[in-house]
């Protein structure tokens, strides 16, 4: 992990769990698009594990999900550090926010034609 100052050092690496934990509390404490994206997660990864007929089909049911979650993490960075530097309406800072929001957009609509497909393809 270069430049990531892990040196093999198991304190850092519990130190870098921390900071991973305190961004999850973070977004659950103030992200609504978040806590919904991550009921979510706990309800449909389970169910594309049960759904999915071998590791490829509940990889394509699973991973895009899980996707969608890590996009609302950085869109939510985005966001907090946009209205940090530009609390006053900005263009700019607008179209970052508005750009954040079309990923997230994309990665839903990647997730559920990952389970249109593979769920019609049962039955098909």
């Amino acid at each position: 992990m270069a430049g990531s100052g892990f040196r093999g050092d198991p304190r850092q690496l519990w130190r870098a769990l921390q900071w991973t934990m305190k961004g999850f509390a973070a977004a659950w404490r103030h992200e609504a698009s978040f806590r919904l994206e991550a009921m979510l997660v706990v309800v449909v990864c389970p169910l594309g594990a049960w759904l999915g007929r071998g590791a490829l089909e509940q990889l394509a049911l699973i991973v895009p999900v899980l996707l969608v979650l890590a996009v609302e993490l950085l869109n939510s960075a985005i966001e907090a550090v946009v209205d940090k530097a530009s609390p006053e309406f900005n263009e700019l800072a607008g179209r970052a926010k508005d750009m954040g929001s079309a990923a997230v957009f994309v990665l839903l609509v990647t997730a559920v034609l990952s389970w249109v497909l593979v769920l019609a393809g049962h039955h098909g």
